[in-house]
């Protein structure tokens, strides 16, 4: 089963998607969403018709000193959301912290041109959110051996 990553954002939302053994993280796409979080999930079905997921992993957005931001608690009314529809999966969330930044510093380093960066960068940081899980699931994994 794979898992999913989600940078939910207030225009954009980024999607990332493991492989089937959990090892990598792979950036999906990046949708508009308005502001809707109907359209959101809609989407999110279309995903899960087409591959097997298990888990999603939000990134809540936390300010700099840990504290919840305002769009946090925006993200955790989106969570509930999540785990009212997709009661079957597990919904974790990681902490977000600089994935934008990191996204942008992987853009140009990689030189993509300005006008491709605002369509990329939600998917980019996507990737981050879920590498940050699956990084968590291999070290609880070693500590368990």
């Amino acid at each position: 089963m794979r898992k999913l990553g989600i940078d939910y954002g207030e225009a954009r939302v980024g999607i990332a998607i493991s492989d089937e053994l959990n090892i990598t993280a792979q950036g999906l796409e990046t949708f508009e969403s308005k502001g809707s979080d109907r359209l959101i999930l809609k989407e999110l079905d279309k995903i899960f018709e087409k591959y097997e997921v298990d888990t999603i992993v939000v990134g809540m957005p936390f300010n700099m000193n840990g504290t919840m931001s305002e769009r946090a608690e925006i993200t955790k009314g989106f969570i509930h959301k999540l785990k009212c529809k997709y009661n079957k999966m597990k919904i974790e969330t990681v902490d977000e912290r600089l994935t934008t930044v990191e996204a942008h510093k992987t853009m140009n380093f990689l030189d993509v041109k300005k006008t491709k960066k605002k369509s990329i960068v939600d998917t980019i940081s996507a990737v981050y959110i879920l590498e940050i899980y699956l990084n968590k699931l291999k070290n609880s994994i070693s500590k368990n051996d």
